[in-house]
């Protein structure tokens, strides 16, 4: 057997996950920066008034609004309570 081939070889597959690893590593935190921007903008959008749709596709229209929990109107009348992390869209 030739080690020195050997050895190369293995330097050269460690050196080709690396790059892999720091290209997978590189993408998976801009996705995640992109994620943030788009909470942190659905956050800011949370108002009084605002057309929301949360959780499990329900949709309301916010009436008030306490720290974490919001008040929702789902129909005339219908008043529920919320987190305000359970918001997936405000229109």
């Amino acid at each position: 057997m030739n080690w020195e081939v050997i050895l190369w070889t293995c330097v050269t597959i460690a050196v080709l996950l690396v790059v892999v690893a720091l290209a997978v590593s590189i993408m998976s935190a801009r996705n995640m920066r992109k994620s943030r921007e788009r909470m942190a903008q659905l956050q800011s959008d949370i108002k009084v008034g605002a057309s929301i749709m949360f959780g499990g596709g329900i949709f309301g229209k916010i009436v008030k609004i306490k720290d974490d929990l919001i008040d929702v109107e789902v129909s005339k009348g219908v008043v529920i309570q919320i987190s305000r992390y359970a918001i997936q869209t405000v229109e």
